[in-house]
């Protein structure tokens, strides 16, 4: 039989406080700051939905860090409190101990709740977030809706979640950017509520006059509807990043016709597999955008060779492109001669990130450091027959045993004929002149014979060290001891003598 600890005396003051719910509400300005958190946790998880409003528009800190409550999104609790700030900043005066700069609403275990000791740190610095002057709904900045300029959603949440929370979006008439990630569809939801669901969050797009980015990251919904959430939109995007969606053939074929995409300066495509879709589109959509473009992200695309040259004419059209990235896509040596051909009269690149030949790869998949060295060398003196290029970086795709990338990186290190191996757990670099084929193919996360002789040796010299310094530092205290008495001695028979 367990023996559950008695509640805190403050617990119980909150309890009692609670049974009498016009008192507390009376009470709050009154109320000691020790109680507010405990009587908040204890009006949340009794659905006291009066007594929160008013404890909200009291609330004497600066964050209250109410996700950290929600063991799963609770868009009613939510609404509560959302509801009593509506109340308060619609008054001209606010209650004299009211502090509250932050809502935060991200589900963390965060230590507010329990560490509580008379003094309260808060989960969120109000200093960063005036200073980057956003809103989060994961750190919900306290401001009059029509005034966010930036708006990031970082976690997982089902659509209906999302869906509860559109019509604050829809009051953020100068919202700027929006961000939205990692949200998921559920199984058993029917093509019927996906569509209703999504309505009620793009329905808001037509009360943003000034949205000009939008990014999508992992957002399964998407598939199959990107023309219901670009066709939405009032005014044309500056950047569009659609990252690690699922999108459908309609989807793809509508993104070139979209007059909100015709002025895109950055286009983000990461992780959509572009493979058996038709390059026409995206061929269209860059020649539409060739005045505007200055930076194109197709990391991980798995486009295929065909598909890169057919876009290659309308790509060499964009003269004010800045960034261009290809990162982990398969491209021989033949086809990234003819892509740096086609963009060694650009001007205005000015970072340059290409996925090393195919030919760098043994049959294995292994690399080959001396031959991607050599490939690398050759494809930037091409470029420099034109142009001398300011970030050029070719990447290789990670090692098939130990992970590692390994980069030819002239840009950075002013190093045309090396290569050197990125090591992510300890962030440095190692030269691979020096090392074989035979031996970069042992590569692997272990200590060998050697690393294990060299920690052993270096353990027992430190010990030894110690004791000797300690022996010696005892010897001369000691010697310090001896011949202090003989001192005083010498110093009685001089006053003897003084005395005599």
């Amino acid at each position: 039989m367990s023996i559950q600890s008695p509640p805190m005396l403050l617990e119980l003051a909150g309890r009692s406080l609670l049974s009498n719910k016009s008192r507390a509400i009376l009470d709050l300005e009154d109320l000691p700051i020790e109680l507010f958190p405990p009587l908040f946790v204890e009006a949340f998880s009794r659905g006291h939905t009066e007594v929160l409003k008013k404890m909200v528009q009291a609330w004497p800190f600066t964050c209250l860090p109410l996700g950290a409550l929600m063991r799963q999104p609770q868009p009613e609790m939510l609404r509560v409190a959302l509801d009593g700030l509506d109340m308060l900043l619609a008054q001209q005066d606010h209650p004299r101990r009211w502090k509250l700069q932050v809502l935060d609403l991200r589900m963390l275990p965060l230590n507010f709740w329990r560490t509580w000791s008379g003094a309260v740190v808060d989960a969120c610095s109000p200093e960063d977030i005036k200073r980057n002057g956003t809103l989060k709904l994961g750190s919900l900045r306290l401001l009059q809706l029509d005034s966010v300029q930036k708006v990031e959603v970082h976690c997982t949440w089902a659509p209906s979640t999302l869906a509860a929370y559109a019509p604050f979006l829809g009051q953020m008439r100068n919202l700027r950017k929006l961000l939205v990630s990692e949200v998921c569809m559920p199984a058993q939801t029917s093509p019927e509520e996906q569509e209703r669901l999504l309505s009620q969050l793009t329905s808001q797009f037509l009360r943003m006059d000034c949205l000009r980015k939008l990014c999508m990251h992992a957002v399964l919904l998407l598939e199959g509807h990107l023309e219901q959430v670009l066709g939405h939109l009032k005014t044309p995007l500056e950047s569009l990043s659609i990252t690690k969606c699922p999108l459908s053939d309609s989807d793809w074929n509508y993104l070139s016709r979209c007059p909100n995409t015709s002025q895109l300066r950055h286009l983000d495509l990461r992780y959509i597999k572009l493979t058996n879709f038709s390059p026409e589109p995206l061929k269209i959509l860059l020649e539409t955008i060739a005045a505007t473009l200055n930076r194109l992200d197709l990391e991980a695309c798995e486009i295929v060779e065909s598909q890169l040259q057919a876009i290659l004419p309308a790509l060499s059209h964009c003269s004010q492109l800045r960034t261009l990235c290809l990162f982990r896509n398969g491209i021989s040596m033949s086809v990234l001669r003819d892509l740096l051909c086609h963009t060694a009269r650009m001007s205005q690149l000015s970072k340059e990130l290409y996925p090393a030949p195919l030919e760098s790869y043994n049959a294995q998949g292994a690399i080959h450091p001396g031959r991607c060295s050599q490939l690398c060398a050759e494809l930037t003196a091409l470029l420099k027959d034109f142009r001398q290029p300011k970030v050029l970086i070719f990447y290789t795709l990670p090692c098939p045993r130990c992970g590692h990338m390994f980069i030819y990186n002239q840009g950075l290190n002013h190093c045309l004929d090396e290569i050197q191996c990125s090591l992510p757990p300890e962030n440095r670099r190692v030269a691979l002149r020096p090392l074989s084929e035979a031996s970069f193919s042992e590569c692997k996360f272990s200590l060998s014979l050697t690393d294990l002789f060299v920690i052993i040796f270096s353990g027992v010299a430190v010990s030894i060290a110690a004791i000797i310094s300690s022996f010696f530092l005892a010897t001369v205290v000691q010697c310090f001891q001896r011949c202090a008495p003989n001192k005083d001695a010498e110093d009685e028979d001089e006053d003897e003598d003084e005395d005599d």
